[in-house]
């Protein structure tokens, strides 16, 4: 059974999510986002469901659609919100933007803005940590269309071989940018592909985040007990576009399809079950919106008041 002060903590992090996401296509919609952003808006549940397990000293390697691993994994908002801007207070000094935030302190490795790249660095790192021979363990976050890419299948054989301590994570939302899944690849469940490395595939829907939480639980438990590495399918899906440059209506998706998908919203689904509880009341859920929203509009007013990197700084931090 999964405490009450765990699920009312994976529900604020999930809307600390969603209200912060909402507040960057704002911004972006007023031209202060110099790139396009990929938000995770209706994929909420995945990455605090798969945080809630990790631990400080625990490492996470993202995706294009990378917000959300960062605020689960304790990214500051201010630094989080500055970096999409592309503003010298961000996590990257606003060299990485909306795509490549790190914050090492947090775990944060690499958000990597190439497909399916970040799948062999994430098996990297679990080697680094099973040489050093600490506990630690590697959670990879990626997308379905990272899944046909020859990396993940590199990634996830080296891993199994070495028994590495890495979490696969498929946040399978049924489109890479246009192109169904149904079109893209050969097996119906991504987790099936497991099976030919040797590890377990696990499919959980991935608009719970209690089933997430659990499924997590169990990977994290076998990778820091040395028994190699696990595959998580989330079935999930994003309510807007692949970015913010993909508006509605969308050609490759019908309007029913998302409205049904709609009806599964992941924040509205634990709401409902903490209220059934009654661990949550009205009057703690308009508290806890009105808190997480505060911090949002915080971050982001931070962001647009802080400068952007001088012409005298540009070779400045990187390599």
């Amino acid at each position: 059974m999964v405490p009450k002060n765990l699920m009312l903590n994976l529900l604020k992090k999930m809307l600390q999510i969603r209200v912060f996401e909402e507040k960057i296509a704002e911004v972006y919609a007023r031209g202060k986002v110099p790139y396009d952003p990929h938000l995770s808006i209706g994929q909420e549940a995945i990455a605090p469901g798969v945080c809630a397990n990790l631990r400080e000293d625990d490492y996470i390697l993202s995706s294009h659609r990378s917000h959300a691993h960062s605020i689960a994994k304790g990214v500051p908002l201010t630094e989080l919100a500055s970096e999409i801007l592309g503003k010298k207070t961000g996590c990257c000094k606003g060299r990485g933007g909306t795509m490549r935030p790190v914050y090492v302190e947090a775990g944060v490795l690499y958000s990597s803005p190439i497909v399916g790249a970040n799948i062999p660095i994430s098996t990297g790192v679990a080697l680094a940590i099973k040489l050093r021979k600490t506990d630690q363990v590697v959670a990879c976050f990626f997308g379905d269309g990272a899944s046909n890419i020859g990396d993940f299948h590199e990634g996830l054989n080296l891993a199994s071989i070495w028994k590495l301590p890495v979490i696969f994570v498929c946040e399978n939302n049924m489109y890479a940018i246009s192109v169904s899944v149904t079109r893209s690849t050969s097996v119906r469940d991504i987790a099936d592909r497991a099976a030919a490395y040797s590890i377990p595939g696990i499919k959980v829907d991935g608009m719970d985040v209690i089933a997430v939480y659990k499924a997590a639980h169990e990977a994290v438990k076998r990778a820091r007990d040395g028994e190699g590495p696990t595959l998580i399918e989330c079935k999930t899906y994003r309510y807007r576009g692949h970015d913010e440059s993909d508006p509605p209506p969308w050609p490759y998706r019908t309007k029913e399809e998302v409205d049904e998908w709609r009806k599964k919203d992941p924040i509205e689904k634990l709401k409902r079950k903490l209220f059934n509880m009654g661990a949550l009341k009205k009057e703690m859920f308009e508290n806890m919106l009105q808190e997480v929203t505060q911090r949002a509009e915080e971050a982001i007013n931070y962001a647009l008041e802080s400068q952007y990197p001088s012409s005298e700084e540009l070779t400045e931090y990187v390599f």
